[in-house]
């Protein structure tokens, strides 16, 4: 993990006391900040308050905060996360992960190839630095 955090110049990273955590909520956020728009900075507060901050990411009062924070509408994607087709397309997602293969976290694909661990993350840009150039030649 040092080894990662350094290379990444993570400086700010630091474990989180809390972990691990169940993540429903906020990945049911993630859904909702997709629908509503605003997915980008969602994934950035929802990080920084996990991996940066050490905050306890699966209770709704600390969700609820970090997000205001965050300048994100907090109540708005909270209850758009509870709705049922929020609820459903995480399903759906989780679905198609798993059919694809993925049985844990990080997964990445680039086309149809499958790279587990964050270990993986300077083969995922090899690959797509790859995929690229063998576009733009055949392109």
């Amino acid at each position: 993990m040092q080894r990662f955090v350094a290379r990444h110049g993570l400086a700010d990273f630091r474990f989180n006391s809390h972990f691990p955590v169940n993540t429903l909520q906020i990945m049911r956020g993630a859904v909702a900040a997709r629908q509503l728009g605003g997915y980008e900075r969602y994934v950035e507060v929802m990080f920084a308050a996990m991996w940066e901050r050490g905050m306890k990411m699966d209770d709704p009062a600390t969700i609820a905060t970090v997000l205001a924070a965050g300048g994100l509408d907090a109540q708005r994607l909270m209850q758009t996360a509870q709705s049922p087709d929020v609820k459903a397309g995480l399903l759906a997602n989780t679905q198609a992960a798993h059919d694809r293969g993925a049985f844990g976290t990080p997964t990445f694909f680039i086309g149809d190839e499958m790279y587990f661990g964050k270990d993986r993350l300077r083969e995922v840009e090899e690959e797509i630095v790859r995929v690229r150039h063998r576009g733009a030649a055949e392109g």
